[in-house]
């Protein structure tokens, strides 16, 4: 009788933490990163992608009630080495401010003296979403018989928003929000090279 009720409470506490792992999971926000795509314009080589932005409750919140969100964008391009260490041939951020003005009741994305404002959180995160014509490079840095690596992913930047945020935030999961890299090889002319493989 005695094992029947040890198994029945290892049961019991088994689906209960399986339950709490779960709604754990479902609040975490996520960001996935889509087509990304490096190809030759006009002025030089642009960057295109899409990306899965997934907010939690936590942080729809947190915007709502005035809360800057700071989204910074990441690429990098190496030449890969095999004497030594890769030569990282390009580096760049941009970043996005998200926030939402009570009076005008509007969410307004805003990356350097541009911004646009939105009457939903989903339409500003829809646009959020779409990476376009992002010149990272100019043509003449890219030699076209060489193999590159481009790297991109998109993450939620802690550092910038107020002080008293980042102690809660830093210890705080909800407000872990950051893509994998997706990382693709990359060969100047080769239109298929320029693209990396969903996942």
């Amino acid at each position: 009788m005695r094992c029947c009720r040890k198994l029945l409470r290892s049961l019991l506490f088994g689906v209960v933490l399986s339950i709490w792992l779960a709604s754990l999971a479902a609040q975490a926000g996520e960001i996935e990163i889509h087509n990304a795509q490096l190809s030759l314009g006009e002025e030089g080589y642009v960057l295109a992608a899409d990306f899965r932005i997934e907010f939690n409750a936590r942080l729809e919140e947190a915007v709502a009630k005035g809360v800057i969100l700071y989204f910074v964008t990441d690429f990098e391009l190496t030449r890969p080495r095999w004497y030594w260490l890769d030569d990282k041939v390009v580096s760049r951020t941009q970043t996005f401010r998200l926030s939402y003005h009570a009076l005008t009741r509007q969410y307004r994305l805003s990356t350097g003296a541009l911004h646009q404002s939105f009457e939903t959180l989903d339409e500003a995160l829809r646009m959020l979403a779409r990476l376009r014509n992002w010149g990272v490079l100019d043509k003449v840095s890219l030699k076209s018989d060489e193999t590159y690596l481009a790297s991109l992913r998109m993450r939620l930047d802690l550092s910038q928003m107020p002080k008293t945020f980042q102690v809660t935030a830093i210890a705080n999961r909800d407000w872990n929000l950051a893509s994998d890299w997706a990382r693709w090889s990359f060969v100047p002319g080769d239109v298929k090279s320029g693209v990396a493989e969903n996942k």
